[in-house]
């Protein structure tokens, strides 16, 4: 079976082959790739090449497929599987392993295993961990997306909460409480409000969410409108910090001066962390969810509040397998929008160009089909290359009835066009 896949050689050293996979084994799995997201994490990799915690120190004779953003079709199931996984099974998987300890993860540490390729072969030790799982939703990009939403949603259950009455720890947000996320009009403040407004048994009063940028908020306002909130019964509001004379006293009287139960850092930036340290209330939880790439990043915390009125800080990365589950089944049912997280959509072509230069691309997530070349194209541009396209213009048709959003029905277009069956 041939492959075509990025690889990464070395530090910014990636490019687009085809090649032949090995047959597989009794305890592997063929499958075919449909949809892969491109994560900051894949550029952190590249531009630190074999100097990477994951990455292997022979990559320069031994390339790693990228990519660990990813979903598809079974295709070719070795005998020890054969009972749980069948061919034409769709497809999510989890990255984060640590299988026995090790820090070998798809899209960073394998040869023939990643998400940026047309087939690869999936390793005996994803399965065993039970990180391999059936999909049921309609679209592959939702299952692609499970990752990231995962992980935003193994920050909220790691938030917690306290009481006077004994030492008994409530995780998760707190219910009816006031929830503000940093930074977050970016890809995954969106997708952590989609989630939020979903919550049922822990349910808050209100949902706020700042940025600096009011292109950003106004994408935000335009995906997930205040007046969805309100159906639910949650208050939400975008605020533009920059705008305020004063951030903390601007944000705290939105709560009547009590301050916020769960705060959530989504922006590495040292003034955005000491701003949601000061905002929590009583027993407040502040979540550093945003990954800093210097690994000295520090911060002032007022430790006095921390011991007299009862605020903790925490530090999420990634999600767990639970986490996963619930992502797609909460997707699959459509209560969450991962397509928020969505502003590019491009073929196996993009991936090297988006990669490398991901930081400098304005918008959200970029998301890729592997087996079609396309460029990278923002959704806001569909209308004016549709003008001449007629591909184009059919996706532009599609995504304005959908808030602009990207869907399973612009995902069939997209198959259609290029002939690409599941």
């Amino acid at each position: 079976m041939k492959t075509k896949a990025v690889r990464m050689y070395g530090t910014r050293d990636l490019r687009l082959e085809e090649f032949e996979l090995p047959a597989i084994k009794d305890d592997e799995i063929l499958v075919k790739i449909m949809s892969d997201s491109i994560c900051m994490s894949t550029y952190k990799l590249v531009e630190q090449g074999k100097n990477h915690k994951r990455a292997p120190k022979n990559i320069d004779t031994n390339p790693i497929i990228i990519g660990h953003e990813f979903a598809g079709v079974i295709v070719e199931v070795g005998k020890k599987w054969q009972d749980q996984f069948k061919p034409g099974m769709k497809f999510a998987q989890q990255p984060a392993l640590n299988y026995k300890g090790s820090l070998a993860s798809p899209g960073y540490s394998y040869e023939f295993f990643g998400g940026a390729c047309t087939y690869c072969i999936i390793p005996h030790e994803v399965m065993e961990l039970g990180c391999l799982m059936e999909y049921k939703g309609e679209s592959f990009f939702e299952a692609s997306l499970g990752e990231p939403m995962s992980c935003i949603i193994g920050g909220y259950h790691g938030n917690y909460h306290t009481n006077k009455r004994n030492h008994d720890l409530k995780i998760d947000t707190k219910a009816g409480g006031d929830i503000i996320i940093l930074g977050g009009c970016g890809p995954m403040g969106l997708g952590a409000v989609s989630y939020g407004l979903q919550l049922e048994e822990n349910k808050p009063k209100r949902i706020v969410v700042t940025d600096i940028n009011d292109d950003k908020i106004a994408r935000a306002r335009e995906v997930i409108p205040e007046s969805v909130a309100a159906e639910r019964g949650i208050e939400l509001l975008y605020v533009n910090t920059a705008a305020m004379d004063d951030p903390v006293k601007g944000l705290m009287d939105i709560t009547g001066g009590k301050g916020y139960d769960d705060v959530f850092v989504y922006v590495p930036v040292r003034q955005v962390a000491e701003l949601g340290n000061k905002i929590l209330a009583f027993d407040g939880c502040m979540n550093f969810f945003a990954g800093p790439t210097d690994s000295q990043f520090k911060a002032e915390v007022n430790l006095y509040e921390v011991h007299y009125t009862s605020q903790h800080i925490v530090g999420t990365t990634g999600g767990n397998n639970d986490d996963l589950i619930e992502a797609n089944d909460l997707a699959a049912k459509g209560r969450i929008e991962p397509a928020v997280m969505v502003t590019h959509v491009g073929g196996i072509d993009s991936i090297i160009d988006a990669t490398l230069n991901l930081p400098k691309i304005p918008g959200g997530k970029k998301l890729t089909y592997t087996q079609f070349n396309m460029p990278l194209t923002a959704i806001e541009d569909f209308g004016k290359l549709g003008e001449t396209d007629p591909l184009f213009k059919k996706l532009d048709e599609v995504c304005k009835k959908n808030r602009g959003l990207w869907s399973a029905e612009a995902e069939r277009v997209l198959f259609e066009h290029f002939g690409v069956e599941a």
